[in-house]
């Protein structure tokens, strides 16, 4: 497990420069790609190296994990980003939107209502993504691909949630490209400028198709 300073700098330029490679090498629009370090299951010991060797953005599965690590990091490092990247249930919007800077995973309507509530109650406006089931696999989470578009702006006009991008978990044992290409369209027919997409073992192919974030978590902190 990498939780030495030495490691996590080491780590982080190895990632930071395939991303950015790829984007040379197959020239995205984006003129930047986010790197979103997962550092769901990992305690805070092992995240803060990674913090001091300067990433700031990091996505985290689940409400009440963050709930017990985040808040003394950023006491310490007020300048962290952090992106809820797993379900959301409504019961724990009021804790996400006290936590979280970016909500990636709105797929659904009572969430969309939730959330939107509690925004307005804590008069604080975060930036979300609607998650999009790529794949439509039943075991996953996730708007139908078919209703993507639509979504976006029930969200928008109905709820007034600022939603800035898209989301998405391709299959397993499939080329990722194809998925990550039918998102980046669903992007420009949604009118959305941001694709939340790629993970340790196909970032680049997903910046290939216009990525702005990618969330990396095994290439960078190891096996869990």
């Amino acid at each position: 497990m990498a939780n030495s300073a030495e490691s996590a700098t080491t780590r982080l330029e190895f990632i930071r420069t395939r991303m950015e490679k790829a984007r040379r090498r197959f020239g995205a629009p984006p003129q930047a790609v986010e790197l979103v370090a997962v550092s769901k299951t990992f305690p805070a010991e092992v995240v803060e190296p990674y913090i001091a060797a300067g990433q700031r953005v990091f996505g985290e599965n689940r409400v009440q994990e963050a709930k017990e690590k985040w808040p003394g990091l950023r006491e310490k490092y007020p300048d962290l980003s952090l992106h809820l990247i797993g379900p959301l249930q409504s019961n724990k919007a009021r804790e996400a939107v006290a936590l979280f800077d970016v909500i990636e995973t709105v797929d659904r309507e009572k969430i969309a209502a939730a959330l939107a509530a509690e925004m307005a109650r804590a008069e604080r406006h975060l930036p979300c993504f609607v998650q999009v089931n790529i794949g439509g696999e039943e075991q996953k989470a996730g708007v139908p691909v078919d209703d993507a578009v639509a979504f976006v702006r029930h969200c928008r006009q109905v709820h007034g949630l600022d939603i800035v991008g898209l989301m998405c978990i391709p299959p397993d044992g499939q080329p990722a490209g194809p998925y990550f290409a039918h998102l980046a369209a669903l992007g420009r027919m949604a009118g959305v400028g941001r694709l939340s997409m790629g993970m340790s073992g196909d970032f680049e192919t997903a910046i290939a198709m216009g990525a702005t974030h990618v969330r990396v978590g095994s290439a960078l902190f190891g096996k869990r």
